[in-house]
């Protein structure tokens, strides 16, 4: 069983890159219609509106707006949500339960977590829904295949911190491939080359932990030779525990975000 017909409502940067992901996954383009004020460049076959429509029916409904704007167009989608439809989104910070009271007749409600590598297939996807049988998360899991890595979480209050690790952790990741490449610069390597280098060594050190049977910690284990250069370079990193402390803290608040936007977003629907 799959979802045949899907409303995406928005479209940023984050729901174009699922389109690709699932055009490029084997999914038909006509599958998929978009409502965004102004255009989007996305993949020849897509349906584009400006806004709303009266009426349809559509299998899945998948909520891309801004947080702060549910409350605004919940009451227009909720005419094209019936009992049928799954409700799927991609707001930080906006739970179930807000979810589920703002769409009543939805036959369950999704919560999901990619990142933009998904229009490449490579995203880690965080999944917590209410609602859904075992045929219907498997549905679910069929959609999001392409996409990447789904991963059903035990509990709703983990998402999150999954938010502020999988969801924001890119561009965490870029201001460290950022910083090696500055570094380098800094001590005379010119910057492009540094950057082509910091990239490359980025890219190819996560495929080899993707394919490692070992856990990264003990891939860098390996990597260092007691007395040697990169054994150097990671006591600088371990000194103090610094780079570890200031990880857990940028986590710490990207999560603590996402838990006031869902403060914030259960407000707005109660208004």
């Amino acid at each position: 069983m799959t979802f045949n017909s899907i409303l995406l409502v928005g479209c940023g940067n984050m729901v174009g890159a699922m389109i690709r992901g699932w055009i490029a996954g084997g999914i038909a383009p006509a599958t998929f219609t978009v409502v965004n004020p102004s255009p989007r460049d996305l993949p020849e076959g897509v349906t584009q509106l400006r806004a709303l429509p009266e009426t349809g029916r559509f299998d899945a409904v998948m909520l891309g707006v801004k947080p702060q704007k549910l409350a605004e167009v919940a009451p227009q989608v909720e005419a094209l949500v019936g009992p049928g439809t799954v409700l799927l989104s991609v707001l930080a910070g906006v739970q179930l339960e807000t979810l589920a009271g703002n769409f009543p007749r939805s036959a369950a409600q999704v919560r999901v977590m990619p990142n933009l590598a998904a229009a490449l297939g490579k995203s880690p996807v965080a999944l917590v829904g209410a609602g859904l049988d075992e045929a219907g998360q498997a549905q679910v899991d069929a959609l999001m295949a392409p996409l990447g890595t789904a991963e059903w979480l035990a509990e709703e209050s983990l998402m999150d911190l999954v938010t502020a690790l999988a969801g924001s952790g890119p561009a965490f990741v870029y201001r460290f491939i950022d910083a090696l490449a500055q570094g380098a610069a800094n001590l005379g390597l010119p910057a492009e080359q540094a950057q082509r280098l910091a990239l490359a060594t980025v890219e190819g050190a996560s495929a080899l932990a993707a394919a490692s049977e070992h856990s990264p910690g003990e891939l860098a284990r390996r990597v260092a030779s007691p007395g040697g250069v990169t054994q150097v370079g990671l006591d600088i990193l371990d000194k103090g525990n610094a780079l570890a402390a200031l990880v857990e803290d940028t986590l710490r608040g990207a999560r603590d975000r996402s838990v006031q936007m869902a403060a914030e977003a259960r407000t707005a629907a109660k208004s």
